[in-house]
């Protein structure tokens, strides 16, 4: 494998580097339905204020003494955000929602989930390379905890004129042996995931759906283990998204490259995690739910895939519950062609939309 955090290290310097400019100036949005994905409390107040013209925060209140009516002109904070469109909230599709780049914004899930339990615990992994395959099994509890960071930026706005948006997004997840004593608590795998995609927007109808998003990018995941732990690959990953109502669909197939034989950690990982995968995700007022399926695209005893599902619910104000069940091969990269189910609950901090 190559040196373990490379593509990861770029990402993260990538994404570093645009911290300072998304933190000295506000976007400048042509419509205020923009501001409503943003997830930073002063931009987004920042930005509404841009869009409304005012020099300084103000929401009216209504009273006896200050009535505010329903057909005062121009757009009301409200509002802004009743009928947006999911996809639009989290890629900045349509022209209105542009907000410029280098504004971190969120990706995938951010969670910890202190309760992480498996059916069916992992103690050799294995693979067709015998460089790859461990032979002294480990000391692993059933029960661990499990993080992830995810988040993205938009690096280049209007690739083509006024169409096409590069993002750069990173995605690290960590299960940690938190109670398992017996061999001083380590983390068992922490997968990292760093990606390059190209977004456009897109507006037709197919089956009732919204055709919103069409995009292309290159993907490395890797767990940064020397062997017989190490596990990588790197692919080119299609993304055609769809949504209805509260409801957003994502499918995403993907071409891996190859590698030469004596390098691959993982050479048979497409007939397990698979060649694609599709995501429904529904968001309601207070809670949002995901299924994510994943197969391998092949009959037979090579028929294989995973189900993950999630369910995001209130606890308080600015607090929510998250639960996990996945079951299947390739919850993570070390587990690739090990089957196995998984429970898990903790806390969200930011959903899928």
């Amino acid at each position: 494998m190559n040196a373990p955090f490379r593509a990861s290290a770029c990402a993260c310097l990538l994404l570093a580097a645009a911290c300072p400019a998304a933190a000295q100036e506000a976007p400048e949005p042509s419509s205020i339905d923009a501001c409503v994905a943003i997830e930073s409390d002063a931009q987004r107040l920042a930005c509404y204020d841009a869009a409304m013209h005012r020099d300084a925060p103000f929401v009216a209140e209504e009273s006896p003494a200050n009535p505010v009516f329903p057909d005062e002109p121009g757009p009301r904070v409200a509002d802004a955000g009743s009928h947006r469109s999911l996809l639009d909230s989290r890629w900045e599709l349509s022209p209105e929602s542009k907000l410029g780049t280098f504004n971190m914004r969120a990706y995938q899930p951010i969670y910890i989930m202190p309760v992480f339990a498996t059916s069916n615990v992992n103690e050799l992994p294995s693979s067709p390379n015998p460089n790859n395959t461990v032979t002294i099994p480990e000391q692993l509890d059933s029960i661990e905890m499990k993080f992830q960071l995810s988040f993205k930026t938009k690096v280049w706005q209007g690739v083509f004129g006024e169409y096409g948006d590069i993002w750069a997004t990173y995605t690290q997840s960590s299960r940690w042996q938190l109670y398992n004593s017996e061999v001083s608590r380590p983390f068992r795998e922490t997968n990292y995931e760093p990606e390059g995609m190209l977004v456009f927007n897109t507006n037709y109808k197919l089956l009732g759906w919204d055709g919103r998003l069409l995009g292309i990018g290159i993907n490395h995941q890797s767990n940064g283990r020397s062997d017989p732990y190490s596990r990588s690959w790197n692919r080119i990953i299609g993304a055609i998204g769809f949504e209805r109502d509260g409801w957003t669909l994502m499918l995403r197939p993907w071409w891996r490259f190859n590698e030469a034989a004596r390098n691959d950690n993982n050479p048979d990982i497409e007939d397990y995690v698979g060649r694609g995968e599709v995501q429904v995700v529904r968001v309601t007022d207070t809670h949002q739910f995901s299924l994510l399926l994943r197969h391998s695209l092949r009959g037979g005893d090579r028929s294989r895939g995973s189900l993950r599902y999630t369910w995001s619910f209130p606890i308080s104000r600015s607090l929510r519950g998250y639960a996990e069940i996945f079951t299947g091969y390739g919850e993570s990269l070390i587990d690739y062609n090990h089957r196995a189910t998984y429970l898990g609950v903790g806390l969200s901090l930011l959903d899928w939309y």
